[in-house]
């Protein structure tokens, strides 16, 4: 056959070994989705297997897409038998046919994100259930987690057995799955256990799909949680001509439940597997190849393998270090622009990042020297959700003349402020002439209100609060009150706990946002007017023509599965990648899948790669020393090109003896393309010195005061190499975390 011509040694083995379980380690750029897709190929012509036998399942509709394409390129005849699927709709197919033995009628509705959020909503307020303590964004994601692990109802009742909260979740879990039902209406998770159920409890169901389905093919493998990992168990359950196709050092989905056990104890579920190496690499040149086999190494749960390729050694990776986030943004866009002026295309570069929330320099940055660019993932960090909620209580503090500000956050969060009072006010706006706002200030004599008026009064009383504050505190400190007084903190935190942590991330850029501009400003008068026109400009970005090239900027997660001929990983520090949770987790498992997201950023470059980081970053609107992630001491001092820093250092040196001499300094030339290059005559930059004290005042325990925080009580000291990290409990602003050279703590 000719497309087995065109396959290595090990692709071609993945397609002729057909009989019995078969797990595929397919290495990142190393050709699996050919491999597969020949796979069903040979299955059918080389075989004789029948089509419509054969089941390839992955994770998404593009996937699933293209693996149908490619099968109908390949097999001549029947291609449309093959069941190319993803795990949801080859369930639906299933249930459709089946599920009235699980009570539920074939026409069952299928409930999105809203459904869900909608009915849950209602089934709180029946239940009269605290909001503060039951969101429903958090209890929908702690039941979406149980089903994902197949745990009912009352199998969790009995788990949560002594603790009140848990055993009220327990409740309003098993109400929910009533409402669903008497709805006729599955949600994503209960597509994927209904089925499940289905086949468990059903003898002639599961019989029919165990023969139906003699050859099954899984990919990505690694990503599967306990309830598909089940579903394919018992479907292989009869032939077990399994074949899964993955990479364990590419598991990073745990938080949405992906078990790497699955692919780790593959061979303990199903004896006598045959395991397959896939390591030669199509996509990138061998030191960029080299580095990811050097990084992941370094963690012990994973199945050993290293990639190759013939692509050549290609460049060495660079590393650059900056003072401050805002010079890595800075530096990045630079270089990008001089390479576009030199011909490259701006959507052969990517920029990744460990948070969104980090995207906002890199934004500010591209429109200032003008070039397009595109979030992968996300959205504009200016247009998040949480970004515009503040941002609309800064301008209705700022003047109030913004209705379209004002009405954004009336009820947010929740006040009890319905559309129908809400359009009250406007009609008495128009009648006589008012603002929005200024409508609000008279809801005593709007008619028809009733309990809202005390709510809108309310309202407005917060809003004139504000005002007085604004005028005694800085810009950083008003939207950290207003994100606080409002209640708004409280309630993201009722969020999914993920989701929630990025959308509180994503404000506290906001905040070092904030301070970047009170650190720069001069002119100090209505300073919040001149902030909100800052933000304004930047953040109109989107006319642009959407068939524009353009850089793409996403995170490590969003990366996955993509490549491109440049790559940038930014804010490569201790602390924000690897993040500070996993450094400091017991389990050393979150940081080996810290450690695993690095790896795919890495092998995401096909030609250059760059890594940078800051000494400096701001955080919670601090400034905050940083040292370079562990991860970039992985990689092999050889791999590393250092000319650029070597003539950085002589630059350095040159300026310096110049600046003894009292002559001016010397501007040296530097090749386009590289960090700095339009900027060698511009300021070295502000050097920062720390002295570590011999030892501190004050211990864990002790009661301290902080000239911006006021007074509150130490919780952890952290003795690190340069200063100590110490964590203090706030009784205003909650807990913050600081080094002792910059805090300047006073024991009390």
């Amino acid at each position: 056959m000719s497309y087995l011509e065109e396959l290595n040694p090990m692709q071609r083995e993945t397609v002729e070994t057909t009989q019995g379980p078969v797990l595929v380690l397919a290495g990142a750029g190393s050709g699996k989705t050919r491999a597969l897709t020949c796979r069903i190929a040979y299955l059918i012509e080389e075989e004789g297997v029948n089509p419509w036998n054969i089941l390839a399942i992955t994770f998404t509709n593009k996937a699933a897409g293209e693996m149908r394409e490619r099968v109908n390129q390949l097999v001549s005849f029947g291609a449309e038998s093959v069941w190319v699927s993803t795990f949801h709709s080859a369930c639906v197919r299933i249930l459709r046919r089946h599920i009235e033995g699980l009570g539920y009628a074939p026409n069952f509705t299928i409930y999105d994100a809203d459904d869900q959020k909608t009915l849950m909503r209602q089934l709180l307020k029946q239940m009269d259930a605290d909001p503060k303590l039951y969101r429903e964004k958090a209890v929908l994601a702690q039941i979406s987690d149980m089903k994902n692990n197949m745990i009912s109802p009352d199998e969790f009742a009995v788990t949560a057995s002594g603790n009140y909260r848990q055993m009220q979740v327990a409740e309003i879990y098993r109400a929910y799955q009533e409402a669903l039902k008497n709805n006729n209406a599955l949600d994503f998770d209960d597509l994927l256990v209904k089925t499940v159920e289905l086949l468990q409890g059903n003898s002639d169901v599961r019989g029919y799909y165990q023969e139906r389905f003699r050859y099954i093919m899984v990919d990505e493998y690694q990503d599967t949680n306990r309830v598909q990992f089940e579903l394919i168990r018992i479907l292989a359950g009869k032939y077990e001509n399994l074949c899964v196709v993955g990479d364990d050092d590419q598991s990073i989905y745990r938080f949405r439940g992906a078990d790497i056990g699955n692919i780790l104890n593959f061979e303990k579920e199903f004896p006598g597997a045959k395991v397959i190496k896939l390591e030669q690499n199509y996509r990138s040149t061998q030191n960029i190849l080299n580095a990811a086999n050097e990084v992941i190494r370094n963690n012990e749960g994973r199945k050993e393998k290293r990639l190759w390729t013939e692509n050549g050694e290609g460049q060495k990776l660079r590393v650059r270090d900056f003072d401050n986030g805002f010079e890595e943004a800075d530096a990045i866009a630079r270089e990008i622009a001089n390479a576009a002026a030199c011909g490259t295309a701006y959507h052969d570069c990517a920029v990744l990042y460990r948070t969104n929330a980090q995207s906002r320099p890199l934004e500010e940055r591209f429109v200032y020297r003008n070039i397009p660019y595109q979030l992968v993932g996300g959205v504009n960090f200016y247009q998040r959700k949480e970004i515009k909620d503040i941002l609309a209580y800064l301008k209705t503090i700022d003047s109030g003349m913004d209705d379209m500000a004002v009405q954004r956050i009336i009820n947010v969060p929740r006040r009890g402020i319905g559309a129908t009072s809400v359009g009250r006010v406007l009609d008495f706006a128009a009648d006589n002439g008012l603002s929005f706002y200024e409508a609000l200030k008279e809801a005593d004599v709007i008619p028809s209100l009733g309990k809202a008026q005390q709510k809108i009064d309310q309202f407005v009383e917060q809003i004139e609060s504000f005002r007085e504050q604004a005028s005694q505190m800085t810009i950083p400190d008003l939207i950290e009150t207003v994100i606080r007084d409002t209640g708004y903190e409280d309630e993201i935190k009722g969020d999914e706990p993920v989701a929630a942590q990025a959308r509180l991330d994503n404000m506290q850029e906001l905040v070092n946002k904030a301070a970047e501009f009170v650190r720069n400003d001069r002119e100090k008068e209505d300073a919040l007017s001149r902030f909100l026109e800052e933000v304004a400009l930047v953040a109109d970005i989107d006319r642009m023509d959407e068939n524009e090239d353009r850089v793409l900027l996403m995170t490590f997660h969003s990366a996955k599965g993509l490549e491109f001929p440049r790559v940038y990983m930014s804010g490569m520090e201790d602390g924000l990648f690897p993040s500070s949770r996993s450094i400091s987790s017991e389990d050393p498992s979150d940081l080996e899948e810290e450690r695993r997201l690095a790896y795919v950023g890495i092998t995401r470059a096909k030609e250059a790669l760059t890594l940078t980081w800051a000494r400096q970053r701001m955080v919670n609107g601090e400034k905050r020393w940083c040292r370079q992630s562990r991860f970039l001491e992985e990689i092999p001092d050889d791999l590393i090109d250092h000319s650029e820093e070597e003539a950085r250092m002589a630059r350095r040196k040159a300026a310096q003896e110049n600046g003894k001499a009292g002559g001016k300094r010397n501007a040296y030339a530097a090749p386009k393309g590289v960090f700095g290059a339009d900027d060698y005559t511009r300021s070295i930059g502000k050097q920062f010195t720390v002295t570590k004290a011999a030892a501190l005042s004050y211990h864990a325990g002790d009661r301290v005061k902080h000239v911006k925080y006021g007074e509150g009580t130490v919780t952890d000291i952290v003795d690190g190499p340069k200063d100590y990290e110490v964590t203090v409990q706030f009784d205003q602003v909650g807990q913050k975390k600081m080094f002792a050279s910059f805090a300047r703590l006073e024991k009390i």
